[in-house]
């Protein structure tokens, strides 16, 4: 077994078709079955079952699809860590951010763009959570998560917290800049977050820790939904500032918390003791340099 046979059996078993995994490996149909044959015989398992037209995994060939992507993308890392000893000029920048995104994030790749013009990018928005379980995957290398997470696993660079700011539509009468939570519990809420995840339940803490109850009528994390429902008056929110930053030109009012003890506090993860490419370890020292100028 080596490690084209393994390419040829994650093509079979992600497209389901010999004819199909042939045609994206730019092969024809008959050596490829020959392929999957002498490696069923090689290991002395079946790896696939036919369910219609389609071939579906045994048990034997999920864990061989289990272990076949970590071998394919570990040969692929220890390939590229060798292309890339020297400059470092090259490659990509694999990154997740948090679902309510980061404010620093557009002027940081811009600064990165113009010190590594030949870097690309892939970027991927998502929960926090999920971006740990694409970390873990090796589909992404770094992430800007919220904290706290549990995270033992990780490096974390804690980055500038930020204050989270009561927001209604702008027709909407509100007598002074500022606002308290008592003052809030008055609105229908709409929160940025779903039940269950960290940020909803940091929200309801907030009132629950004053004795107090939230009225809340929805969730909705999309954020550009979210502002443009809040300004038709349906609703109010609360959202973190960089929120406000990123998303203008909506007809909203914002106001500070005064009696919030709530920010929202972000990192920058990676694996621990994991090959980082050179783009994410100049990535890295870049938002490190960044952090140390914010808190100075």
């Amino acid at each position: 077994m080596d490690i084209r046979q393994l390419r040829y059996f994650i093509a079979i078993a992600e497209e389901k078709q010999i004819t199909a995994a042939a045609e994206r490996l730019h092969m024809t149909q008959p050596p490829l079955g020959q392929q999957l044959k002498g490696l069923e015989e090689e290991l002395g398992v079946q790896l696939f079952v036919r369910s219609g037209k389609a071939l579906e995994l045994t048990d034997a060939g999920e864990a061989l699809y289990r272990r076949a992507l970590f071998l394919t993308k570990a040969l692929e890392e220890t390939k590229l860590e060798v292309e890339e000893i020297g400059s470092g000029t090259r490659g990509k920048l694999m990154l997740g951010i948090n679902t309510l995104s980061s404010v620093v994030l557009p002027q940081l790749l811009h600064k990165f763009k113009e010190a590594y013009p030949l870097i690309t990018y892939k970027i991927q928005q998502n929960e926090s959570a999920q971006i740990v379980r694409l970390l873990n995957e090796r589909s992404i290398e770094l992430g800007i998560v919220r904290l706290p997470l549990e995270l033992a696993e990780f490096e974390v660079l804690e980055l500038p917290s930020e204050p989270f700011y009561f927001v209604t539509a702008s027709h909407v009468l509100h007598p002074a800049d500022q606002c308290s939570y008592r003052d809030i519990q008055r609105y229908p809420l709409i929160l940025p977050s779903a039940e269950g995840l960290g940020l909803y339940k940091s929200i309801i803490q907030q009132f629950a820790d004053r004795g107090l109850q939230a009225d809340v009528i929805g969730e909705c994390s999309d954020i550009p939904l979210l502002l443009k429902w809040v300004a038709y008056g349906d609703g109010a929110t609360i959202v973190p500032q960089s929120v406000l930053e990123l998303h203008q030109g909506y007809d909203i009012q914002s106001f500070a918390i005064s009696d919030s003890d709530l920010h929202f506090a972000t990192g920058l993860i990676w694996l621990k003791d994991r090959y980082l490419s050179k783009a994410a370890q100049r990535f890295i020292e870049l938002m490190k340099q960044e952090s140390g100028n914010k808190q100075s």
